[in-house]
């Protein structure tokens, strides 16, 4: 994927109040508990 200057200040600027949400989703469709994702984040 070619990501131009854009996209990366757009990513850069994101909050992790945002995108954690997201996180969360994603770990609980595969399997994972919010336990899990909340010690990966802190290691």
């Amino acid at each position: 994927m070619k990501t131009t200057a854009h996209h990366d200040d757009k990513i850069a600027n994101l909050t992790f109040a945002s995108v954690y949400p997201h996180y969360l989703t994603k770990i609980e469709k595969k399997g994972r508990t919010k336990a899990e994702l909340h010690q990966v984040i802190t290691c």
